[in-house]
């Protein structure tokens, strides 16, 4: 007889799941996520030695109902993530989640003077125009088995602004309308479209852009700044949202942009911020 361990470790038995940007992040944590709760994952990306890395070291350890493999995608390509779909249909029969995760930050020059056309081009070219391919290409699949789930990685930046270049804040605003705008479509076909939005996390995207290695100081500056103290933002944080959403535990969950920052987009601190400083220096 299954214990109660073993149950809640298979809240994806037999899904089938590509995660874009799958060989590091917050995809490589959803990949060992999914498949240790049974899933049949393919990642994509374009990191083919990390990607190929990922899929043995989780094959090592991973349980007889998950499996693991890798499909090299550029997701601004359409031959590319056409040849992902199709290679996964091929392989397991059906698509059931289609995370699209794949992102960059681009450039962090924050002042609009400073930005670049070519920067823009860039982050919109993977952001938007990759998840927006990822979302057709799955559509196309999901639509005649009318079921299945579409993911798409936000950020806090897709409701506040002033903290994120210019490119990057606006990139995130039109994958939340994309995904608002899919969720009515797809709905209709008993496709769940949602996307989770994490605040500031020490993955190697944010060490790159903050041009610090040491993941230690990061999270310090993530604690500093938080709502919620007592607690690091880690990626696992995203990875559990992430399964939480593309289970059947969500089956009535659609067009939700769920936050993971604790708390840190519902308020805005710089005033009280302001009157501490004004009183501590009087």
């Amino acid at each position: 007889m299954s214990s109660t361990n073993d149950l809640v470790a298979m809240r994806l038995k037999g899904k089938v799941a590509i995660i874009t940007g799958g060989a590091s992040g917050f995809g490589e944590t959803t990949a060992k996520l999914f498949v240790k709760h049974g899933a049949k994952v393919i990642i994509a990306d374009v990191q083919d030695t990390k990607g190929l890395s990922l899929c043995q070291e989780i094959t090592a350890t991973a349980t007889a109902t998950g499996e693991i493999s890798y499909v090299h995608c550029n997701v601004t390509d359409d031959t590319d993530v056409k040849n992902l779909i199709d290679t996964t249909i091929f392989k397991h029969g059906k698509l059931d989640i289609m995370f699209n995760n794949a992102g960059i930050s681009g450039d962090v020059d924050p002042t609009i003077l400073g930005s670049t056309n070519e920067n823009f081009l860039k982050v919109f070219n993977i952001n938007v125009y990759g998840g927006y391919l990822g979302a057709k290409h799955a559509a196309r699949v999901m639509i005649p088995q009318k079921s299945g789930v579409i993911l798409f990685t936000g950020s806090i930046a897709s409701v506040l602004g002033g903290e994120s270049p210019h490119a990057y804040t606006m990139s995130k605003h039109a994958i939340l309308g994309l995904m608002k705008s899919l969720c009515v479509e797809m709905g209709q076909y008993g496709v769940r479209v949602n996307a989770i939005s994490p605040c500031g996390v020490s993955t190697p995207l944010l060490q790159n852009g903050m041009g610090m290695i040491d993941k230690g100081v990061i999270d310090g500056l993530l604690c500093e700044s938080a709502v919620l103290k007592g607690v690091t933002p880690e990626a696992e944080d995203v990875a559990n949202a992430a399964l939480y959403l593309a289970s059947d535990e969500a089956k009535f969950v659609n067009g939700l942009n769920l936050m993971v920052d604790g708390g840190y987009s519902v308020t805005n601190p710089s005033f009280s911020m302001a009157v501490h400083r004004l009183f501590a220096s009087t």
